[in-house]
């Protein structure tokens, strides 16, 4: 048999570029800066959305998706570096605003991230838990009716992890690229994205080959 590939950067390389690339986007919430973190032939597969090729069409979907839910926050569970390849457990929490209520509504992602060198990266894959989303939005939306928060107040970010590395949570309120921002249109559905991507129109959801740029690793199925 063939002795495996090695990657093609170091670890050390590899880990620091994802810890600038998960604190940009996952923790500052710096969606646009995230964006430009990926290809020009970047290749991002979301189950629900759709495939995005190259950095534009990340950028176009990104902002949109996240303002419609300003809520919702990402907690890391853990991250394995194997080669070019990042793969890491999430959950993507809601704080609770009922005080009767669990301090938090938590629904569960894994994703898988390629990198390219440079700090850049070749693509992404998402998987998460559509019921739990739904369920959760659900139980979020009534403790928001019954304690009558307003928009603002669901920029609240309460229940960082306590644990793992630093770069993963942040003490400072939240400062979102979209916020403020009167030009960008919240998105809620696959149908909206492919008003601002029509190319997504014709293209079914599913799993996808791996990005490009990735020769030597493939998405975890």
């Amino acid at each position: 048999m063939a002795a495996p590939l090695m990657g093609r950067f170091a670890r050390s390389e590899v880990e620091e570029a994802f810890a600038h690339f998960y604190r940009l986007g996952c923790v500052d919430e710096d969606w646009t800066g995230w964006a430009d973190l990926f290809t020009d032939d970047a290749r991002y597969v979301e189950h629900f959305w759709g495939t995005m090729h190259g950095r534009d069409e990340i950028r176009t979907w990104i902002d949109p998706v996240m303002i419609a839910v300003p809520e919702i926050y990402t907690v890391l569970e853990w991250y394995v570096v194997d080669d070019d390849k990042v793969v890491w457990s999430l959950q993507n929490r809601r704080d609770n605003p009922d005080p009767d209520g669990p301090p938090y509504f938590d629904f569960p992602g894994l994703s898988v991230a390629w990198y390219a060198g440079d700090g850049r990266w070749a693509g992404e894959e998402d998987y998460w838990d559509v019921k739990g989303a739904r369920t959760t939005a659900d139980a979020y939306a009534a403790a928001c009716r019954k304690t009558g928060i307003g928009w603002e107040d669901r920029l609240s970010r309460r229940h960082w992890p306590d644990h793992g590395p630093d770069w993963a949570r942040r003490a400072e309120p939240p400062t979102p690229s979209w916020l403020g921002r009167t030009d960008i249109r919240p998105i809620t559905k696959p149908r909206e994205l492919r008003e601002l991507i029509p190319r997504l129109a014709g293209q079914p959801r599913g799993p996808a080959s791996m990005p490009p740029s990735a020769t030597n690793s493939a998405p975890v199925e």
